[in-house]
């Protein structure tokens, strides 16, 4: 079984990685042909066009930015003249509402969907050890388990699709929600003259901690953000994408917009494609407005 991957960005690549070192065959395309150059090297056959990509596989992995891009990629009249008989898994952070839109265009066009988007960041995709979540039918998680299987020990199946599209925002939500907490407090620590080490050694001995907070650490204490894994606009994406499914459930999201406006304003002041603890950037920064 040839599988495809569309979308050979951060998370992509480091999936397409994966997939090549445990013996997938493997064609993938991008929009920028560069990005792909480094997976051709690894055995990768890179697919002119996703229509010719879709031609040659049976199953597709999505790792595209967003409901847009899938859009203007998958469901062109090219690529969807080439759905029949093929599986579509959708890997990306996209609003319930979008990935059971898309499911049914795909449906339309004689294909078959699941949703699978991922917790974790570049070394767990590369070492198989990302948490998969899958909204589809029972039967579709099971037919595809085992490709699953090779990027994450236990594929979890959530619920139809839309459920784990939720839930993938609720975990998304905390990224930024913990990170803009955390940062907050160590500003004020670090502004007030106090040592960072008796803070981290008390907070660590509470209920309060997270260990995100340890992973970001030397990030913010050195102001350095290159080399993300997962950049700051991914996040302000994902923030208004909770927003307005929340908003739909009735949900106040008071705190998530005023996470949002950090972010933002992280993003004005040049972090955008760093890694997103850059947010801290925003809150303890002699950039005032």
């Amino acid at each position: 079984m040839r599988c495809g991957l569309i979308g050979t960005g951060l998370l992509g690549g480091a999936i397409a990685e994966r997939l090549l070192a445990v013996g997938q065959p493997l064609t993938v395309w991008n929009r920028t042909v560069e990005r792909s150059q480094t997976l051709a090297n690894l055995g990768a056959v890179i697919a002119p066009t996703p229509a010719a990509l879709l031609a040659e596989c049976e199953v597709c992995l999505l790792l595209l930015s967003d409901a847009e891009a899938i859009a203007a990629t998958l469901l062109t009249e090219a690529s969807r003249s080439q759905l029949v008989g093929k599986t579509i898994i959708q890997m990306g952070t996209i609003a319930p509402t979008e990935s059971r839109a898309i499911a049914d265009q795909i449906a339309a066009a004689g294909g078959s969907y699941l949703e699978a988007p991922v917790l974790g960041s570049l070394p767990e995709a590369r070492n198989g050890t990302l948490i998969v979540m899958v909204g589809s039918e029972p039967a579709a998680f099971e037919q595809w388990r085992s490709l699953l299987g090779q990027l994450s020990p236990e594929p979890q199946w959530i619920g139809p699709v839309g459920a784990s599209a939720t839930l993938k925002l609720a975990l998304n939500q905390l990224i930024g929600s913990l990170t803009s907490a955390f940062g907050a407090s160590l500003a004020l620590i670090q502004r007030s003259g106090l040592a960072v080490e008796p803070f981290m050694a008390i907070l660590r001995q509470s209920a309060l901690y997270a260990p995100t907070f340890d992973k970001k650490l030397a990030r913010l204490l050195s102001h350095q953000y290159d080399n993300p894994n997962f950049p700051t606009t991914h996040l302000a994406k994902d923030l208004r994408l909770f927003q307005q499914t929340a908003a739909e459930l009735g949900i106040a999201t008071d705190a998530v917009e005023g996470v949002e406006s950090i972010v933002q304003k992280a993003i004005t002041q040049g972090w955008g494609d760093q890694d997103y603890s850059a947010l801290y950037e925003a809150i303890d920064s002699d950039q005032k407005d």
